[in-house]
């Protein structure tokens, strides 16, 4: 009897998991994945962090799921960039328009802190909770750069590097030491774009007339009660509170991740079924195969792995059409132009091949973009820096003074000129020069060819200068605005495919990534707890009561952060 009433208790609890209303969540602490690892580590450390492509794909398939109520996300933690907060901000939108609650949370908008991006993000939702001891850091963009050509100087290290042409500014870090006009012209054109979207978003999103967002902006931060004075949030509450006002009894949790992967996410696949190939390439392009980046700070793209992955695709008959989602400041401009070869012949193959560019896709990540049928950008992504640089440091005088001496036996008048310990002699400076002429023609060149326009348009966009997408699809170097869904959705209509049709990854996931997800915040934090210290033992632990990052972000020079 006693076995009977278990099983039948049994079923009832499975039943009610399968028809019980949902609430989603989501939690935005650790971030947002691009796309998946490409090595072990890389899945290691980004167990933690939600992909932002089934968190897209699991709130599209919200929007017709009568069993979901609303979604709550936790924002703070880890800043999201720009365009992946646009990316949320369009699905957001949608998931109230079909009729969803959407409830943004915040335990404060930046401490102490710049807060502008991340209360951007919860300007979407329907309802913003901020904790009572929180703020809300609205306070604007700000781009600052650093140059350390006088620091140099002292220590007695000199940089040679050439640039092509005046916008090309990541090199300025180390030869000037103060923004160039053409700098500054650049930098205030990106700020003033970034906060014309913001200003516009949080307008729509709260209801408030612009010049009003921006009066609020001049007046920020804000401490909570002011915040909710102002209009920027509905209600000061902790978080438990805010589950108690949207969660009824016999509600069910669900990460929107776990939703997304789970058995109500469609039919089954079938062998021959028609897809849409979605080819990842994030981080710095380099050489060889993708993996962590050299420089510390995340995932290299490898020419390797992505031809591998453009190859894959050409060949697999199931495949009508190419999604390349590229996150990237550039990097090797032969490994760029390898990648590019492959879109270029992807698209001779009769797929056509669609660009869904991230939060950068500059210098080599327009490179390897320029080709496509469609780019998709987000108003917030900085593609463009068409253009060169090159160069090297020298520490002869460095060296000198700490009594370091150097000897070499050459053979070749230019066999020791990318060495370190010497300048440029005249005809070496020369053929650097040579070099970033040819490299700067072949580029502006394959712009025009690709963008279909002529040379002398492709040089005035070109010129190294950085664009926001907004400013990139009013100078046609961006086809449209919009989405990775929208994207998809673009590659199936070229492809003739409906648009359900299904999306295949490459490269391929790692078995790392796998890991089956928690179910909820409920019964997050001990799978999370268990695998982490699995993976890292004791420094782990320390990590996280310490409230640190186990790695950080490696800013390179000229990369601009948007807070």
């Amino acid at each position: 009897m006693d076995a009977t009433k278990a099983i039948i208790e049994s079923v009832d609890r499975f039943r009610q998991k399968r028809t019980a209303p949902l609430i989603l969540e989501l939690d935005l602490t650790e971030g947002l994945a691009e796309g998946p690892p490409s090595d072990p580590l890389g899945a290691l450390l980004s167990m933690r962090k939600t992909r932002l492509s089934d968190v897209l794909e699991g709130l599209r398939r919200a929007r017709k799921d009568p069993r979901v109520k609303g979604l709550v996300v936790k924002i703070g933690g880890r800043p999201l960039g720009l365009a992946q907060v646009q990316e949320l901000r369009t699905a957001i939108v949608q998931l109230r328009a079909a009729g969803k609650l959407t409830v943004a949370f915040a335990e404060t908008f930046g401490e102490f802190g710049a807060g502008t991006v991340p209360y951007y993000l919860a300007s979407a939702f329907e309802k913003v909770y901020l904790q009572p001891s929180g703020d809300v850091g609205l306070t604007g963009v700000s781009l600052e750069q650093r140059f350390l050509k006088n620091a140099l100087g002292k220590i007695g290290v000199e940089y040679q590097i050439g640039q092509r042409h005046e916008y090309k500014t990541a090199a300025n870090t180390y030869t000037q030491d103060h923004m160039t006009e053409a700098h500054r012209e650049s930098a205030a054109r990106i700020a003033e774009s970034v906060i014309e979207q913001i200003v516009a978003g949080v307008a729509e999103g709260r209801g408030l007339p612009p010049e009003r967002v921006r009066e609020l902006i001049d007046q920020g931060p804000f401490i909570g009660t002011e915040a909710l004075e102002a209009g920027l949030v509905d209600k000061l509450a902790y978080r438990d509170e805010v589950y108690d006002e949207i969660r009824s009894e016999g509600d069910l949790l669900l990460y929107v991740s776990r939703y997304a992967k789970g058995p109500i996410s469609g039919k089954l696949p079938h062998p021959g079924e028609r897809v849409v190939a979605l080819i990842h390439g994030n981080g710095m392009i380099r050489l060889g195969r993708s993996g962590r980046s050299p420089l510390g700070g995340g995932g290299a793209m490898g020419s390797d792995t992505i031809s591998a992955a453009f190859r894959a695709a050409r060949r697999d008959d199931s495949v009508r059409a190419v999604v390349f989602r590229v996150d990237s400041p550039g990097g090797s401009y032969v490994a760029s132009d390898v990648v590019w070869r492959e879109v270029v012949l992807t698209r001779k193959a009769g797929k056509p091949v669609i660009i869904s560019m991230g939060d950068l896709a500059a210098s080599g990540g327009y490179f390897v973009s320029m080709a496509a049928d469609v780019i998709v950008a987000q108003p917030g992504t900085l593609t463009g820096s068409i253009g060169v640089f090159g160069g090297k440091p020298s520490v002869a005088e460095l060296l000198d003074r700490i009594g370091v001496t150097s000897e070499s036996v050459d053979v070749g008048a230019n066999s020791g000129m990318f060495s370190p310990s010497r300048a440029y002699s005249e005809p070496q400076w020369e053929r650097v020069n040579a070099w970033l002429d040819r490299i700067y023609d072949d580029f502006v060149g394959k712009v025009a060819e690709g963008r279909g326009i002529g040379r002398d348009r492709a040089h005035d966009l070109a010129r190294g200068r950085v664009w926001t997408g907004a400013d990139a699809f009013d100078s046609g170097l961006v086809d449209q605005l919009g989405s990775l869904e929208d994207a998809l959705g673009l590659a199936r209509g070229r492809a003739g495919l409906p648009q359900n049709a299904p999306v295949r990854t490459y490269p391929r996931v790692h078995p790392l990534e796998r890991l089956r997800p928690a179910e909820s915040s409920e019964d997050r934090a001990a799978a999370l707890s268990r695998v982490r210290l699995e993976a890292w033992g004791p420094l782990t632990r320390l990590t996280a009561e310490l409230g640190l990052p186990a790695y950080g972000p490696l800013m390179l020079p000229g990369q601009w952060t948007i807070r």
